[in-house]
Formats: structure tokens, C-alpha cells, sequence
């Protein structure tokens, strides 16, 4: 199967970066390149782009899509917790501009046996990056039913949580859980019909949770953004594009400190805890998808991008 993903915000991500014809640009989610070719398409013959993923079938695909570009272009597998000395390596210290897109590519979605997806029966996968010995079917067998109830309350957000886990432990007492079917089946047991009806597939959160438990998302995103926007050269810019509340929270967050570090209480006439801003926030609000790219493309309907500019 090719590797497909329609890339999210394309116009307002790229347009957001400022792209300096001679400047050093990363994409450390580079799924399919989507973002990556637009940013190379802007550069001059002295600009660079260094392309950054886990997902060996990603690197394949947006190293074909961007081979035109030469030199340019570097491509390594890596998470983006790594940034800093895989740059290094490079002999890069510093970077114009970081794009981080945060959404699950529609390859892995699509591709059964990557086991991301709740609509097709497959092996309890999910990980993003193939070398990691540790499945989703690890956590579904392996974790307490109270780790389960911790896992899909936190990151899955879902009201259910504690009877979801419950009822998976019930049932991978009988025999293991080996597949998406059987956990869909599992979880559609565990949440009233009526709730059901109106509350999209009833999988969705709880495939979501499992899956950020499994690779760390959060985790990773929360320990890296600083030493992202430290990375960058002034009027350097990072765009992220998030695809839930709890990537978009944390975001926010990071930009709002980076912007304002102060420590001081309110009532304190002036600083003296001597933190200085890195930058400003470029978008108050959240950049949304248009209707239009909304109908085209339904899985951006919850993308959020947002921008932050170095001092």
C-alpha cells in the first residue's frame, strides 16, 4: 500500500513559518512530506531542510517525494525528542523554523496492520515506530485494570473509563486480546447504547488513549517544545498543528510560558526572578481548517495550528 496522508493546514503551516530562502528548516513529524515539499519548494539552493520520523514506511515515502530536491534535504529516522543531537550530528545548532503535526498519518490509519485503526479487524499494534518491541496488545494484557482506567480517563478523556477497563479485564481472563475487533467488541459491551448513539464510535477514545500511552505523545511533546524554541534563530518560527485537546493544551501552555516566564506574584511592583521572554505567541487563537478543507479532507475537522515566533 502506498503510503497516503493528505497533509492538514498545508497553506497556513507553511505560510506561518516565514520561510527564509537561505534558512534551515525541520519537519520533526515528516510522515509523507506533505509539509516538507511545500517548505523545500521555498528555499533557495543555500536553504536546508532536515526531515525527521520513527515510521520506517514514512521515511521511504517522503524520501521519494523529495528526492528532487537534492542536497537539500536530509532525512533521518528518529523521534523528535532526539532533535537536538540529531542535528548536531548534522553540524546544525540552530534552525528558521520547526513543524511538528502531530496527527496519526491516514497510512497508518489505513494500512490494517499497523493496528491504529477500530474500523478494520487487525493485530493489536500501534506503534509509531516499528523497532519498539512494545505493542498495544502489552497494555490491554499486561496493565492493571486500574493502569486501564488511569490510561483511557487521562488520555482518552472518555466518562466510561473505569467500566471499559473492567470489562477488559473480564474478558483477557477468559484468553488473551489479541486483535482491534475484539477490543471494539469489549468496549461497545462497556458503554450504554444510548450514549452510543450519540457519541460517535464508541472505540475511538479508547483506541486514542492506548495509543499515546503506548508511544509516549504527550510525554514526548510536554519534555520537547522548550528545547525546540531554544533551538530556533531569531524570528524563528515552530508551527504545530494539533488534533486533540490534550496535545493542544499542552502547547498553548509552553507558548504562554515561553512568551511570559516570569515567576513573580502578581502583586510584586517589578521582576526579580530575572526570566526573560524567548518569544511571542503569533496566534492568540488557534488556526482552524477552512469548510472547505473540512469537506475535502474530514479528518482535519479537529486540527488546531498554532505559532510561536523566537525573540
Amino acid at each position: 500500500m502506498a503510503f497516503k496522508h493528505v497533509s492538514v493546514l498545508l497553506k497556513e503551516t507553511v505560510d506561518g513559518l516565514n520561510v527564509r530562502p537561505d534558512g534551515t528548516y525541520v519537519d520533526a513529524t515528516l510522515g509523507g512530506g506533505g509539509h516538507a515539499y511545500e517548505v523545500c519548494s521555498r528555499l533557495s539552493g543555500k536553504g536546508r531542510f532536515i526531515g525527521i520520523d520513527q515510521d520506517a514506511d514514512a521515511i521511504r515515502a517522503a524520501g521519494r517525494r523529495l528526492e528532487g530536491f537534492g542536497e537539500k534535504v536530509t532525512i533521518i529516522r528518529s523521534n523528535y525528542r532526539d532533535m537536538k543531537p540529531a542535528l548536531q550530528k548534522e553540524g546544525i545548532d540552530r534552525v528558521d523554523g520547526i513543524v511538528l503535526d502531530l496527527g496519526v498519518s491516514s497510512y497508518q490509519l489505513d494500512t490494517a496492520e499497523r493496528g491504529f485503526s477500530y474500523r478494520v479487524d487487525a493485530p493489536l499494534d500501534m506503534r509509531m515506530d516499528q523497532r519498539q518491541k512494545m505493542t498495544a496488545r502489552d497494555i490491554v494484557n499486561d496493565y492493571s485494570e486500574a493502569e486501564l482506567y488511569r490510561v483511557i480517563r487521562d488520555y482518552g478523556e472518555d466518562r466510561f473509563a473505569k467500566n471499559i477497563a473492567k470489562h477488559i479485564v473480564t474478558e483477557r481472563e477468559r484468553s488473551p486480546i489479541e486483535t482491534t475487533e475484539q477490543l471494539n467488541e469489549i468496549v461497545r459491551h462497556a458503554i450504554p447504547m444510548k450514549f452510543q448513539k450519540t457519541s460517535g464510535h464508541p472505540s475511538k477514545r479508547t483506541f486514542q488513549a492506548i495509543r499515546i500511552e503506548l508511544n509516549h505523545e504527550l510525554d514526548v511533546l510536554k519534555n520537547s517544545l522548550d528545547e525546540m524554541i531554544d533551538m530556533l534563530n531569531p524570528q524563528g518560527r515552530i508551527c504545530i498543528i494539533t488534533f486533540h485537546s490534550l496535545e493542544d493544551r499542552i502547547v498553548k501552555s509552553a507558548f504562554r510560558k515561553n512568551e511570559n516566564p516570569c515567576t513573580c506574584p502578581s502583586y510584586f511592583p517589578v521582576c526579580v526572578c530575572g526570566k526573560q521572554p524567548k518569544g511571542k505567541v503569533v496566534t492568540r487563537k488557534p488556526i482552524l481548517p477552512t469548510e472547505e478543507e473540512m469537506k475535502v479532507n474530514s479528518r482535519s475537522k479537529s486540527a488546531k495550528l498554532r505559532i510561536f515566533e523566537r525573540i
